[in-house]
């Protein structure tokens, strides 16, 4: 596993690519946030965790929601939880310090060591949510108005923003991160992916499985490509069904475990029932 000696080389359950190793370390370098994008399943949550464990560093993760405000990552403050104590008497509250919560960001600027921090998804939140982070992310402090307090990082963490592409993010955001496109893997690179997940694999399965699935992913039309989880998911109901590599090659067992929408499922028995392609998986579900 790579240490923080030689910077970020992937690691013992992640796969990168040398351009992402190269900008994963761009980024701790120059201190700025890396945003991740690439479609489903290409590794881009997986990479944050890889990064904390190979620079040996603690991981928090900011999962964001489409209700979910910039502020709610620099703290909270429990108006309610106040008033609850104030009505019932049941401790002091005049000291609001007890009642501000940080969040992760909080968390991580008042860490006393160098943190790993993900910010996942960042594209659910409304269009404003990165704008409001501009400054914060920046200059590596806020201000808690209620304690008249400027928090300020100790340490700069080591950010990762992800991105499903769902909302375009905007420019003055971006200009302050480094960014970077997981490219889908091609087979060889997938061969590698799929060995660490299963090292005792038979080859010949493998490479069946992994030649049927990016011949599913080239038909026209799908709303929803099979992503690398889905392979990977294949692959071992595949292995603990004790189906043949013949069977791979003319079927496709279990194909609800790559298509997930009725929409893709049935185009795809349409076109190979055209191709004269029977898929032999309908019995299955």
């Amino acid at each position: 596993m790579a240490t923080n000696t030689y910077g970020y080389q992937g690691s013992d359950n992640y796969i990168a690519s040398k351009p992402l190793m190269e900008i994963v370390n761009v980024s701790v370098a120059l201190g700025k946030p890396l945003v991740i994008k690439g479609e489903p399943g290409t590794g881009k949550t997986l990479l944050a965790h890889s990064i904390a464990g190979a620079l040996n560093k603690k991981l928090l993760i900011w999962n964001i929601k489409s209700t979910t405000k910039a502020k709610d990552g620099l703290y909270v403050y429990d108006t309610v939880q106040r008033l609850n104590d104030a009505r019932f008497k049941d401790r002091d509250i005049s000291d609001i310090r007890q009642y501000i919560k940080l969040g992760k960001l909080g968390q991580a600027f008042t860490s006393d060591e160098q943190l790993v921090l993900l910010i996942d998804e960042v594209d659910k939140a409304d269009v404003e949510f990165p704008n409001d982070l501009l400054n914060e992310l920046d200059e590596m402090s806020f201000h808690i108005p209620e304690l008249d307090e400027e928090v300020r990082a100790k340490h700069r963490p080591v950010v990762i923003i992800t991105s499903n592409s769902e909302k375009e993010l905007p420019d003055a955001f971006l200009r302050r991160c480094i960014f970077h496109y997981i490219e889908f893997p091609d087979q060889e690179m997938m061969e590698r992916i799929v060995k660490v997940h299963y090292p005792d694999i038979e080859n010949k399965l493998m490479r069946e499985a992994i030649k049927k699935f990016y011949w599913i992913r080239e038909v026209e039309g799908l709303r929803k490509k099979p992503s690398t989880s889905e392979l990977i998911d294949w692959i071992k109901v595949l292995a603990l069904g004790g189906i043949s590599i013949d069977k791979i090659s003319s079927e496709i067992p279990f194909l609800g475990t790559l298509l997930k929408t009725e929409q893709d499922t049935g185009r795809f028995v349409r076109l190979s029932n055209a191709q004269g392609g029977g898929t032999g998986f309908r019995k299955r579900f």
